[in-house]
């Protein structure tokens, strides 16, 4: 009777010791919800859970014998490791190395890439102890492990604080270049969304054998916004040049009918 009290205390301590970590990051989440405070709270969690079975393990002879010699004996814990629980370790030892680094932040929007073969591309909504949670644009969850993440080629839009998009528009060879210039950089610095000045200036990309290409590049504060203002600039674009009469070249295919 006196065991099992025992052992009910001890599960009630590690419950209790587990709802403290979890409030206090949940605290600390709300001052800045970074993806290297959820894995070190599951790694908290892992090491509160350990502790507890080892300290009630101390309590009875039957393992206290046990544990003492599986603490004590290092070569032993190195040997399970490596070999029983070697890429579990892995993604352990990865998850650190992520949650020190942050490459990567909760709702970032990221591609990994591995071996030229994209392995996800979404937006982070979680990273435990074992490996990072990517929901995709499709709707789908991406479960990755975190050795995976750690080795791969990411792509982070949100690792900077703005977000610069290429915009082309190509017009007719008998078109005002200048006017056209002109033109495509106030429309870029007068919308809402973005973050161009004036010092953001339009090129000429090249030639085609249908006109000029003209090139700017479209700053937004998220690529969000940026999906966004790229659209509505271009729809204005077309609206302003019919306007004054510049043209958006375009190919004719005439059928002849024998």
């Amino acid at each position: 009777m006196n065991n099992l009290l025992e052992i009910g205390i001890f599960i009630l301590i590690e419950i209790v010791l587990n709802r403290l970590v979890n409030l206090a990051f949940r605290i600390m989440s709300k001052k800045h919800n970074s993806v290297h405070l959820r894995f070190i709270k599951s790694a908290a969690n892992f090491l509160v859970a350990l502790v507890v079975v080892y300290c009630l393990s101390q309590q009875f002879e039957v393992t206290k014998d046990i544990s003492r010699v599986l603490l004590q004996s290092s070569s032993l814990v190195v040997a399970i490791a490596t070999f029983a629980a070697q890429q579990a370790l892995s993604n352990v030892i990865s998850g650190f190395s992520l949650s020190m680094s942050k490459p990567y932040n909760v709702e970032d929007k990221i591609k990994v890439v591995q071996g030229g073969s994209v392995v996800a591309e979404g937006m982070v909504k979680d990273i435990t102890i074992r490996h990072t949670v990517i929901r995709q644009f499709n709707g789908e969850c991406c479960i990755v492990p975190n050795s995976v993440m750690d080795a791969a080629i990411i792509t982070n839009t949100n690792f900077n604080g703005n977000i610069g998009n290429f915009l082309e528009i190509e017009i007719s060879f008998g078109s005002n270049i200048e006017e056209a210039m002109v033109v495509l950089q106030k429309i870029c610095i007068e919308h809402q969304l973005t973050l161009n000045t004036s010092e953001n200036g339009v090129f000429v990309k090249g030639y085609t054998q249908n006109g000029v290409v003209l090139k700017t590049t479209v700053w937004t504060k998220n690529l969000d916004h940026s999906f966004q203002a790229c659209s509505d600039i271009r729809i204005t674009v077309l609206k302003e040049f019919k306007k004054r009469n510049i043209s958006v070249p375009y190919q004719n295919v005439t059928i002849y009918h024998a």
